[in-house]
C-alpha cells in the first residue's frame, strides 16, 4: 500500500504517469500544458525592483 502512496500523478487530470510521456499520463494531458504555457495561462509573477528602473533611466539619459 505504501507503493501507491508515492507514485506519481498526472499534474492535469490526477492519473498515474506514463513512463512515456513523464510527468503526463497521455500525449493529450501534455497538449494540455503545453497549450496553457503557449496561451499564458501560466505565467512567472515578476516583482519590479524600483532602483533598477532608476538605474536604467540614468543609463537611457532619461530622468522622470
Amino acid at each position: 500500500m505504501a507503493e501507491l502512496k508515492h507514485r506519481k500523478r498526472c499534474p492535469i487530470c490526477g492519473k498515474p504517469v506514463d513512463a512515456v510521456f513523464r510527468p503526463f499520463c497521455s500525449k493529450r494531458c501534455a497538449d494540455v500544458d503545453l497549450h496553457r504555457w503557449l496561451s499564458g495561462v501560466y505565467a512567472v509573477p515578476v516583482t519590479e525592483d524600483e532602483e533598477e528602473d532608476e538605474r536604467r533611466r540614468e543609463d537611457d539619459g532619461t530622468a522622470r
